[in-house]
């Protein structure tokens, strides 16, 4: 099948904005993290609200673009396999080895632990509760903070494998059929109102938390964006009516976000005595969760119609950048956190100290990756890369590269 080097060129984008959202969650006022910086910024939470709304959504239907390409070339058995070595390996080798890190900085920037890291790694790996150790998942005696993204991926295409019959099954069929019949707006405004009821029912009772079980909400959300890239993946129609409408939707998410910040910003600013009482009566908070679902939706289809009119060519570039995603996406988070753990206590000064942080987590990854992952061919598996490299890795086939995933 024809390479889609915009999905490709996606993939990287989507990860190098990860890499700046991580490093912005150390300097983001008000908002926690792992390791935060004294050079805290208000004025940060505004972009990175307007990235959040979409930066994992977009992965997930990138992930689920993949699966749809990939069953049309494979077995289901085959690709349940490939899957589940592509996924699971580096999630439970980053568990053991690549987070804890993450966990002792965490631990001892709340007190909760005395300086050793070989201590904290020998009861680590014991694998049990740890009651009071101040760190995200002590309770379970493990964590996978980044890396929750893998265990979702691996869930949901679980789940869509297993369901293969039944959507790929005449009755399946007329359904997709019927979806991509529809006008244009259907496309636009039954996916919103979706994400809106999850967030005016689900969210408030079942918050995210990236545990797995019981995460509803995030379900709901998450497995809608994947299953969306699934059913989308090879469907011309759909391909063809974003470029067409690319404008249109560009348009549609910039006013809904402007629309939910300035809703935010209203509440945050705005002195309760100088709200009219007529405005007392709207209710802002179900129209601020409106322009969200919308927001999250429209941007996505302005992002996939652009690209596919602005990316789709092989840039000379591509083919190495798209094999190191998945190994600095493994690498990345434990590269930020005790860079800024370590450079905090130094007073670098608010421009300095992020510069240092980030320039520090780019050259790691960029050593690790090319001087030791991608030469040692027992350790590439686990950084989610096949054992031999391929000779021209432009070459990779659309399946190989999009089974694995891209934050």
């Amino acid at each position: 099948m024809p390479r889609r080097h915009d999905i490709d060129a996606l993939r990287v984008f989507a990860f190098a904005l990860l890499i700046a959202y991580h490093l912005g969650m150390v300097y983001v006022a008000e908002w926690g993290y792992h390791a935060k910086s004294t050079y805290q910024a208000e004025w940060l939470q505004w972009p990175m609200i307007a990235l959040n709304r979409w930066r994992m959504p977009l992965l997930f239907m990138i992930s689920g673009i993949a699966l749809g390409l990939a069953m049309a070339a494979r077995p289901g058995w085959r690709l349940a396999l490939s899957r589940s070595w592509r996924l699971l390996l580096p999630l439970l080798f980053g568990m053991l080895a690549i987070v804890p890190v993450q966990a002792y900085c965490e631990a001892l920037g709340n007190g909760a632990i005395e300086p050793d890291f070989g201590a904290f790694m020998a009861r680590y790996l014991q694998l049990r509760p740890w009651a009071g150790g101040g760190w995200s998942g002590a309770e379970y005696g493990i964590t996978w903070n980044h890396l929750w993204y893998l265990a979702y991926v691996w869930t949901y295409s679980m789940l869509l494998l297993a369901l293969t019959p039944v959507l790929e099954s005449a009755a399946g069929t007329r359904l997709r059929n019927w979806l991509f019949d529809r006008p244009r707006i259907f496309w636009v405004l039954v996916p919103s109102a979706w994400l809106f009821a999850g967030l005016w029912w689900l969210m408030p009772r079942w918050p995210e938390t990236h545990a797995l079980v019981g995460d509803w909400y995030a379900h709901a959300k998450y497995l809608f964006f994947f299953a969306a890239g699934w059913l989308v993946a090879g469907e011309a129609r759909f391909w063809t009516g974003l470029v067409a409408m690319r404008r249109t939707t560009l348009a549609l998410a910039l006013l809904a976000i402007s629309l939910e910040l300035s809703l935010r910003a209203a509440g945050r600013y705005l002195p309760p005595g100088d709200i009219p009482a007529w405005a007392l009566r709207v209710d802002w908070a179900m129209i601020e969760r409106m322009a969200r679902a919308t927001y999250a939706w429209t941007a996505l289809l302005a992002i996939f119609g652009w690209s596919r009119t602005l990316l789709d060519r092989p840039f000379q570039w591509l083919p190495s950048a798209r094999e190191a995603v998945f190994p600095w996406y493994v690498l990345h988070q434990s590269l930020i956190v005790p860079l800024a753990f370590s450079l905090s206590p130094l007073a670098l000064g608010p421009w300095l100290e992020p510069l240092l942080v980030g320039t520090g987590t780019i050259a790691g990854c960029a050593i690790l990756h090319m001087r030791v992952i991608a030469r040692i061919r027992w350790l590439r598996p686990f950084f989610g890369l096949p054992p031999r490299p391929s000779r021209q890795a432009s070459r990779y086939s659309t399946t190989s590269w999009m089974a694995s995933p891209p934050r």
